[in-house]
Formats: C-alpha cells, sequence, structure tokens
C-alpha cells in the first residue's frame, strides 16, 4: 500500500514555492529511496529528491527537506536536531529529534529514516554537505560572547546528541550516594563483576585499565585488587568526588587509582588502555544511551588486542500472557470516562489516557511461565560494533506459539559476559533467575493477538534513539494463518504499539504466584514456557552464581 502523500505545506503556488526554494537552497541531490522510515512499518521505498538550505517560514533555520518528484513534501527536519550517519558505501541514516511531517505537525518523538543514493560518490558528497551546513549551524551559535562577557564554547559530541535538561538530571541522579548505594546492594550485579574480574587476574595484572563511568569507584578498587599497574576512574558527575573519598579511604590500592572528573567523550588519557571495565547498561540493555559511551571510549583509549569487561550484550524477547497485567493497565483510564467529575464530563480524554498507559514499557520481575514461546536474542558486540549501531535497533521477530492463548505484548530481558581469558562469565537479568535492580521489560499491547498452538506469530521491535538519552519503542506483533491453508501463508491479526522507554511503569520488586491450572483464565495453560537451564549452558548461555560481598579474592582462586 503507498504511503498517502500530504497536502502542500502552504497554499502557495507552485511557481511561488519553487522561487522560494530557489532563494533558499543551496544544495540537492534527486532519486534517493527511502528503504524503512523508523516511524511506518511495512511500507513500500518511496522515491524522493533532497533539499538542503534555509527555512521558508522566516525561521532562518538550515533544514533538510526531503521532497516528492512533484514537489510536494515528503519530511522537513532541522540540522541542528539532526545527526547523519553512513551505515553503508551508498546507505545513510538520519536520525532527527521533532522532525515535521508532510502537514506540519511537529512529532514529539525521535524519528529515523534510512535511505539510499545512486552511488558511492554521491553519497560522500551528501554526507559531506551535511555535516557542512550542521557545522556552519553550530558555528552560528556557539564561540559568540553572552550577555555577562562570557564565551559559549562550541558543544562536545555528547553535547551535540544528548539534550542539556536530560544530561543535567542523569548527572545529578547519579551523583547522590544513595542510588550508588541502590546498585551496590544490587548483589547479583555487583558479585557478578567481582568474580569476573577475580577470576581473570591475568587480563588484569600489571595493566593499564579505564573505568567508563566509573560512579562510587568501586569497579576500579576490584581491578586494583587483581593487580591493575594503574586504573583511570573517569566520571562526570558528582560521585566524582566521592569516588576521591573512597579511593583515598583505601591507600593500598589507591595509591594506583586516578580519579577524573569529566566526560569520555572529552577527557584526555596519558597512556592507552590494557582493559575497559564499565557497568553501561540500562533497562533493555540500551536505556540511558551509555552503551555509546562505551564504545567511544573503546575507540579513543583501547589499545590494539584490548579486553572489555563486559564484552558482549544480549537482548532477548518473546510474546507473553498476562491477563491480570493487561486488565490492569486497562483499568488505569478509566478515571477519565467519569461523565460528572465536579460537572465536567471527562470523557472526552479517555482514549488519550488509555494510548497513554500502553505507551508506558511496564518493569517488574515477572514468572518465565506466561512466556508463550522460546525466546530469541539480538547481540550487540561491544568490541566490534560502532556508535551508530546504537542509534537505530531493528529487530525483527519470528516465534511459535507454545500453547493456545491470548498473547498481550513482548517480554524482554538481557545479559551481559565477561569474556575474560581464564573464565567466561555471564551477567543475566532473566525471569526465574535471581532478580537485579534492572528487573525485566514488558512492552504491551493496547489490541491483544489471540493465538494457537504452534501458529507462527511475527513482528517487528524497532529502538530509535533519542536526546533525552533513551529510545522510543516502535512494536508490531502478527499472528500469521494457521491450520489449513497456512502454508500460503497471509497474516491473520495485527496489534502495533509505540511506547517510550524513558517514561516506564515500575510495577512490583518481585514475580506474582503463578496460578495454577484451575485458576487461568480460559484458553490459559501451565506450563507455557520455561528456559532449560542445561540447553543455556550448553548454548554458552548465563549461568548465575550470586557472590557473597564478604567473600574475599583468596576465596575464589582455590
Amino acid at each position: 500500500m503507498d504511503r498517502p502523500r500530504p497536502p502542500p505545506l502552504s497554499p502557495k503556488s507552485k511557481e511561488a514555492r519553487e522561487r522560494d526554494m530557489r532563494e533558499n537552497i543551496w544544495w540537492g541531490v534527486r532519486d534517493l529511496t527511502f528503504l524503512y522510515p523508523a516511524d511506518l512499518a511495512d511500507v513500500p521505498p518511496v522515491v524522493a529528491n533532497a533539499l538542503i538550505g534555509r527555512d521558508t517560514d522566516g525561521s532562518g533555520h538550515t533544514i533538510l527537506k526531503f521532497l516528492y518528484t512533484d514537489h510536494t513534501t515528503y519530511c522537513d527536519i532541522d540540522l541542528v536536531n539532526s545527526q547523519l550517519f553512513r551505515l553503508d558505501e551508498n546507505v545513510l541514516l538520519c536520525v532527527s529529534q521533532d522532525a515535521n511531517d508532510g502537514c506540519g505537525e511537529k512529532k514529539s518523538y525521535s524519528t529515523a529514516f534510512t535511505f539510499e543514493l545512486r552511488s558511492e560518490d554521491e553519497c560522500t558528497r551528501f554526507y559531506k554537505k551535511f555535516q557542512h551546513f550542521k557545522r556552519t549551524m553550530t558555528d552560528e551559535k556557539a564561540g559568540k560572547p553572552l550577555e555577562n562577557g562570557s564565551v559559549n564554547p562550541p558543544k562536545s559530541k555528547f553535547d551535540n546528541k544528548i539534550e542539556a535538561s536530560s544530561a543535567k538530571m542523569y548527572f545529578h541522579y547519579y551523583g547522590q550516594l544513595l542510588h550508588q548505594q541502590n546498585m551496590l546492594q544490587d548483589y547479583v550485579r555487583t558479585g557478578t563483576y567481582y568474580a569476573a574480574v577475580m577470576e581473570n587476574r591475568a587480563d588484569f595484572e600489571g595493566r593499564v585499565v579505564v573505568d567508563v563511568g566509573a560512579g562510587s569507584g568501586i569497579l576500579s578498587l576490584f581491578a586494583a585488587q587483581a593487580g591493575a599497574k594503574h586504573v583511570y576512574a573517569v566520571e562526570a558527575s558528582e560521585m566524582a568526588e566521592y569516588a576521591r573519598k573512597l579511593v583515598c579511604g583505601n591507600p593500598s590500592l589507591g595509591q594506583r587509582i586516578t580519579v577524573i572528573k569529566g566526560k569520555i567523550e572529552e577527557v584526555e588519557l596519558p597512556e592507552k588502555a590494557d582493559v575497559l571495565i564499565s557497568e553501561p547498561m540500562g533497562t533493555l540493555l540500551v536505556n540511558e544511551r551509555m552503551l555509546e559511551s562505551y564504545v567511544i571510549a573503546r575507540d579513543r583509549f583501547l589499545g590494539p588486542n584490548g579486553k572489555m569487561f563486559p564484552s558482549l550484550g544480549r537482548i532477548h524477547m518473546a510474546p507473553f500472557s498476562d491477563e491480570y497485567l493487561y486488565v490492569e493497565i486497562a483499568n488505569k483510564a478509566l478515571f477519565w470516562q467519569q461523565q460528572n467529575y465536579y460537572s465536567v464530563d471527562l470523557t472526552p480524554l479517555y482514549n488519550s489516557a488509555f494510548q497513554g498507559y500502553f505507551s508506558q514499557p511496564v518493569v517488574d520481575a515477572f514468572d518465565p511461565r506466561v512466556l508463550v514461546s522460546p525466546p530469541i536474542s539480538h547481540k550487540l558486540d561491544f568490541t566490534r560494533m560502532k556508535e551508530e549501531d546504537l542509534y537505530d535497533i531493528d529487530i525483527p521477530l519470528n516465534f511459535v506459539a507454545s500453547v493456545g492463548t491470548r498473547v498481550h505484548g513482548l517480554a524482554c530481558w538481557f545479559d551481559v559476559l565477561f569474556g575474560g581469558s581464564s573464565v567466561q562469565r555471564w551477567l543475566t537479568t532473566a525471569p526465574g533467575a535471581p532478580t537485579t535492580h534492572w528487573y525485566q521489560l514488558r512492552c504491551v499491547l493496547a489490541q491483544p493477538l489471540y493465538v494457537m498452538a504452534g501458529q507462527e506469530i511475527t513482528g517487528r521491535l524497532h529502538l530509535v534513539a533519542h536526546s533525552a538519552q533513551s529510545y522510543s519503542i516502535n512494536l508490531t506483533l502478527s499472528a500469521k494463518m494457521w491450520g489449513v491453508g497456512a502454508e500460503q501463508g497471509g497474516i491473520l491479526q495485527t496489534s502495533s504499539g509505540k511506547l517510550e522507554l524513558k517514561e516506564p511503569y515500575y510495577r512490583l520488586s518481585q514475580p506474582q504466584p503463578y496460578m495454577v491450572q484451575d485458576q487461568q483464565p480460559p484458553q490459559q495453560a501451565t506450563p507455557l514456557f520455561q528456559e532449560n537451564p542445561s540447553q543455556m549452558q550448553d548454548e554458552g548461555g548465563p549461568i548465575v552464581v550470586p557472590v557473597d560481598p564478604n567473600r574475599n579474592s583468596a576465596d575464589l582462586e582455590q
């Protein structure tokens, strides 16, 4: 189905629009092909032209304008709020905050476009022109005298992609001891890091280590315990001062640790590192976008054949059935069905409230038996991936239902691998494993799907990074035809949702008791799915061994 074309942005005549473009557009390219716009699922490729120049609305902004061949607007993108990345010889990814659609309506979420140009040379020219005009716009705002006589310096790479308000809140949060304590008291997390370091002393002994986002400095102290020659603990928040106090309070280790206050994108170090260690994981692995800083640290500071702790991450996904959770979320919007709330009819806002509650991913610990099929996983290799790979994560979904039930959405969790030379150790947040402060995450669809045992479930999980240090989540699940005629393919039902990873619904700290068979709603069944520990071990999956915080390193060597 072709995408419906929006009307022109203004009632101006075609001649007037073309005159505006001649006066304001400086450079353009014809016949590029959109491969898959991030906010449109299952839409055929669109052929368009691209122009870079001054917006004709009088604002003076430099924009990237995508036009249909008949000059109607496909999309306008403000260069100040956009970034362009090269994915292949002639393929580019454009990530934008607050793009405008062809009707002139502003979107409040992050948008990504992947498009293909006709040749590698044309792609190179387009990329260079984009960067040139973006720098021009940035230079107009940077380096100018302020009212008090000071100078506003050019922004760093971090500042260019992250909103100042988001960064301020983020560093304020992690600058407080109570939040560091919450992470330190996650003994699955902290104990696994301790074990991974101590079991792989050969990787740390006599080596230079960089702790990326050091926080309290606990990982730096672990590295020093393992015999590191020197540790550079880089921390951008006010927690750096507390880390210095902690390091000074442990002088036998602290003499080999230097705490550096600053962003990893900006600081300079006197030598290359043999090992990077960090805890960059957020909800769904990628939330808070610290993985990008971890990859940047690799490119800036890690020497040849260096080690990364952790070195690999996996996002695991499976459809789930949880009638109680679905009803709980749906019932939240019932407040807005009141027709006489202090003589005010609230019902005009009911639909918006209903969709709003389903736009929140649910963070809690759930029973693995709610899963409807075995999970699939998406790997992120921190040792090889590019920073740009984290801006737009597109994961195709394909499952086979184990039971007949209602599918309420997609359950997700993650694990990371510490690929040491001596011991390979996993840290997992899987359902059924000891609970961590990350819990698990579920994307609940407003419209459930009905499936039968053996029926194929397909879809797409699309994560688009935005400047508030998080991701917009686009989820689509479809139930394919089942039974007689299924070999002919076709989709029986489809349900989609758009969620905001930055604003989850924190629900429970422990999994709810799982209902026995006679308590299940119709078409529910037990057990739905449970991972086989022996199979996970054979496949290199996580084996969780919580480590006692009072246990010393000598015990681990025995």
